[in-house]
């Protein structure tokens, strides 16, 4: 049986996303936070997104969601507004059966569609499982920002990948 993927609601997929995105907090790089996020945060999250019009697409199986892929703002002037930088995370038990893979695919799919033109991830130089995956998927090292961050008593590396798309069709300044 392979994965659906669906849009996320805050409403049936708040709980697991949270879930996701705590254990990767405790227990990994992948994201540069120290403290768990608690389930009221989620409804800003959520508000976030809708507001930008930011995809929130989960992988499911069975009723459960295996992991989430999003992207929003890069950076907050206008001038960056065909560049999103985006995220993956797959929930710890669901990883290596190429779960980031298929949404990292429909992510690029949802922002041509949406008329972005460069995707942007951040990722722990360290991660070569994440680094591998964008780089199957057309990502180019764009840059590395040493020591960006301190977390589990190391400093840590920030890559940044991109992907660029042949949208907008017609671009404009403004």
């Amino acid at each position: 049986m392979s994965p659906t993927i669906l849009n996320c609601t805050l409403q049936r997929h708040a709980a697991p996303i949270l879930e996701i995105f705590n254990e990767a907090i405790l227990n990994s790089t992948a994201l540069y936070e120290y403290r768990v996020r608690d389930l009221a945060s989620m409804q800003g999250w959520f508000a976030e997104k809708a507001a930008g019009r930011f995809p929130i697409l989960g992988a499911e199986e069975a009723g459960t969601l295996l992991g989430f892929a999003t992207y929003g703002i890069f950076r907050a002037r206008a001038a960056y507004k065909y560049t999103v930088e985006h995220s993956v995370y797959v929930h710890k038990d669901h990883r290596g059966r190429g779960i980031g893979s298929l949404l990292l695919r429909e992510l690029i799919r949802v922002a041509g569609e949406q008329q972005y033109h460069v995707l942007v991830g951040g990722i722990d130089i360290a991660n070569a499982v994440s680094v591998g995956m964008h780089e199957r998927l057309g990502f180019t090292h764009a840059g590395t920002v040493r020591q960006a961050a301190f977390k589990f008593g190391r400093w840590l590396d920030l890559g940044f990948y991109q992907l660029t798309l042949a949208t907008p069709d017609e671009p404009i300044d403004g």
